[in-house]
């Protein structure tokens, strides 16, 4: 019943990355058709400028399906742990991933004493998880075990896949309202008015400020929901919801920023790497990359007795 049940998930995660993929798709088509059309283009010329859209998108998926993990992996300056340099974290990461059912991911260590951790990877078998230096000293191995588990759900999942696919989906939005701007300024004078190109052209800036904040949104919204997802999926793994519960309290608790953290990867980090960043301000929270940690430490409790020592 539980294989089922995973499985069923992983199907479900796989089906939703798609079907994002197809949304967001036609969400950037219809934000060029506007954007051409305010610039004044035909209708013809605008469906020209879809189809590169549609292209760049499509490009853009394909490195971001096959190099996102190697991407990010750079970026962190992260470095591969062996089994002879850390035998500790090695088996206990293979430990999880045996009962789990999984293949055991590359590991890495960042060279940062503030304490985090992350997963990439397409799917489970081009994987890889990253521990801080800090986790690694400041955390105990229960702790440990609940963030190693918690990562391994991201895996299982696909969530790794789907938030890779997503930020660059998002990325291109921003792209291309940035493209409509510096193009209403070198070429506003020449545009058509004609075939109502003003109204056009009034929708089109709204479009190009209103899009790249509600595609974040969207963003931001499907990163929480997943984090909050791997963080039940971890505790049922290890049995142990206190566990990772305490350690989502004390990486919160440390004051200091993980350096190697940028805007582009903040998403994928199992506590959001920037301080002072988790104001209890609604309007902040909306644009957080993480649930607030109270609120996934009470889900956490409430998982508590469930399971059998």
């Amino acid at each position: 019943m539980a294989i089922a049940s995973a499985q069923n998930q992983i199907s479900t995660n796989i089906f939703k990355t798609w079907l994002i993929m197809f949304l967001f798709s036609v969400f950037i088509l219809a934000v060029v058709y506007i954007f051409a059309r305010a610039l004044g283009y035909p209708v013809v010329d605008a469906a020209s400028f879809m189809g590169i859209a549609l292209v760049m998108a499509g490009i853009m998926n394909f490195v971001s399906y096959y190099y996102s993990d190697k991407m990010v992996l750079a970026l962190s300056n992260a470095q591969p742990v062996s089994v002879s340099s850390n035998r500790e974290l090695y088996h206990l990461v293979e430990n999880l991933c045996i009962a789990d059912g999984l293949p055991t991911p590359k590991i890495y260590i960042i060279d940062d004493p503030s304490p985090n951790a992350f997963a990439t990877g397409r799917d489970p078998k081009h994987a890889a998880i990253v521990f801080t230096s800090g986790i690694l000293a400041k955390l105990n191995k229960r702790e440990l075990e609940g963030v190693a588990a918690h990562e391994l759900s991201h895996v299982k999942d696909r969530d790794t896949l789907l938030m890779s696919v997503v930020s660059i989906l998002v990325g291109l939005i921003a792209l291309l309202a940035n493209w409509f701007f510096q193009m209403t300024w070198f070429r506003g004078r020449d545009r058509n008015e004609n075939e109502g190109g003003q109204i056009f052209f009034l929708v089109g800036i709204i479009a190009a400020i209103l899009a790249p904040i509600a595609a974040t949104l969207i963003q931001l919204a499907i990163s929480r929901r997943r984090e909050l997802l791997a963080d039940a999926s971890g505790a049922f793994l290890t049995r142990d919801p206190e566990g990772l519960a305490q350690a989502l309290q004390d990486i919160s608790s440390d004051d200091e920023p993980v350096q190697e953290a940028t805007p582009a990867t903040a998403h994928l980090w199992i506590v959001n790497p920037f301080r002072g960043e988790n104001a209890a301000n609604w309007f902040i929270n909306l644009f957080n990359t993480h649930p607030p940690i109270k609120d996934r430490i009470k889900a956490l409790h409430q998982m508590e007795g469930r399971f059998d020592k």
